[in-house]
């Protein structure tokens, strides 16, 4: 769905949640395979029963590729993302787990390169079933002022 925004209509506050996506077997054979990471925590299950989380965990650059995945339900034509900061790995994801991501407008200010455009800060929520936090960063876009 495409949903215009301009800069000045962004509210410091306001959020949105998406749907829900459960994680399966097969997310993490194709990001393995598509990554290269094959490391024993997300592909060898009798090797994890011996560690402490006791199943294997999802790739945390599967759960963020996913998490933002989620959000591009809603295509914003004036803006565009200037990218991601502070990307923490809270808590592990496991197969049979529904994640969803919560996007809260943290701040926003004039882009000082760019005369027409503002950049929009939204922290980036990745939460479980439990509604626990298991991913967080920030996502900045560079978004179109109206015309004055």
């Amino acid at each position: 769905m495409n949903e215009e925004k301009f800069f000045e209509d962004y509210c410091i506050g306001s959020s949105r949640v998406t749907a829900g996506r459960t994680i399966t077997e097969t997310d993490f054979v194709i990001h393995a395979g598509h990554t290269g990471d094959f490391f024993p925590h997300h592909m060898d299950a009798e090797f994890m029963k011996t560690q402490a989380f006791g199943q294997r965990i999802a790739h945390g650059t599967m759960v963020f590729a996913l998490g933002v995945g989620l959000t591009a339900s809603r295509i914003n034509p004036v803006a565009f993302s200037y990218g991601y900061d502070r990307l923490r790995f809270i808590k592990p994801v496991f197969i049979g787990d529904t994640i969803r991501t919560r996007l809260t407008v943290a701040r926003k200010e004039p882009d000082p390169k760019r005369p027409d455009q503002g950049r929009v800060w939204e922290l980036t929520e990745v939460l479980n079933q439990r509604d626990e936090v298991v991913l967080a960063c920030e996502h900045i876009h560079l978004v179109q002022q109206r015309k004055h």
